[in-house]
Formats: C-alpha cells, sequence, structure tokens
C-alpha cells in the first residue's frame, strides 16, 4: 500500500544522492519536482529514459521543475552513471528501499523465467507545495518524457 496518494502532501524524505549531497523534500520548496524509479544504471531502457530526461532537462527548468532518479543502486554506480551520460540532474541511492516502499514501487517481477523484487518503473509530479499531482506506473520510456513535460505545463497552466 502507498503512502502517497494524488492531492495529498507528500512525506518528507531523505536520501543521499550524487555530488556528496543529501537531497530532501522540504528543501525544494518553491519548485515543482519530478521524481523518477528506474529499475538499474546502465541498463537500455533505464540509460534511455535517464537520457530523455537530460535532454528535456531545460524545458522542465523553464517551467520550474527539478527532476530527480531513483534506483536501489549504490552512490558510487550513480555517480558513474550521471558521469558517463552527462547528467545535470542528481540520482538518489535508495538501497534501503525506503522512498521505494513510500511511493510502493518494490514489485515482483519476472526476469529471465525468475522471479524477484524490483524497481516497476514510474514516475511522480509532486508540485511547489509538495502536494502529488500526477502518477505514471509501468512506465513505458517512448513518449514518456515529453507526457510528464506535458502534466508540468498543465501544472503550472492551472496556477495563473
Amino acid at each position: 500500500m502507498t503512502d502517497v496518494n494524488i492531492n495529498k502532501k507528500v512525506p518528507n524524505f531523505s536520501l543521499p544522492a550524487t555530488g556528496g549531497q543529501t537531497i530532501s523534500l522540504s528543501k525544494l520548496k518553491d519548485a515543482n519536482v519530478v521524481i523518477y524509479f528506474y529499475p538499474k544504471d546502465n541498463t537500455s531502457g533505464c540509460t534511455q529514459e535517464a537520457q530523455d530526461f537530460r535532454d528535456a532537462q531545460a524545458k522542465f527548468e523553464q517551467q520550474n521543475t527539478i527532476i530527480l532518479g531513483v534506483s536501489r543502486d549504490s552512490l558510487k554506480s550513480h555517480e558513474n552513471f550521471k558521469s558517463q551520460q552527462a547528467f545535470k540532474f542528481e540520482l538518489l541511492s535508495d538501497s534501503e528501499e525506503t522512498l521505494c516502499k513510500l511511493f510502493d514501487v518494490i514489485k515482483i517481477k519476472n526476469m529471465y523465467g525468475k522471479q524477484g523484487r524490483g524497481i516497476e518503473r514510474s514516475t511522480f509530479l509532486i508540485d511547489d507545495k509538495g502536494i502529488l499531482r500526477n502518477e505514471w506506473r509501468k512506465v513505458k520510456v517512448d513518449g514518456h518524457v515529453d507526457e510528464v513535460l506535458n502534466a508540468v505545463n498543465a501544472l503550472n497552466n492551472n496556477k495563473q
């Protein structure tokens, strides 16, 4: 069961992130936040999704929106992934699955005929007041970032 619901405040969290930072939701006030959960650094789908967010980052910034990627990988793995792909956004390490459990993204998955626990590719849009406004679960990579950007634009247009 998820602890986050559409149109409800997201509980504060703090996680270690690339760049030697600890990122807390409470410190990201006055900006929208896109949190995308992905299974693993340096895998084809996860790399493509992250590259799509990277390539659209300027458009998100114009909409006062911060992008954060989250997986269970180590900070060392994240730093390498970020460096190789020239990401300007931060990657959060959730090795203890704190944020994954909060957003209920850990699922039983079938990989190569074996069942295992893993992150279900998911994205969440939190507004500048800390309220969850959109969620995408079971994300397909193609076209996803454009869909998220459209939701950010709609959210900002509704504020005016």
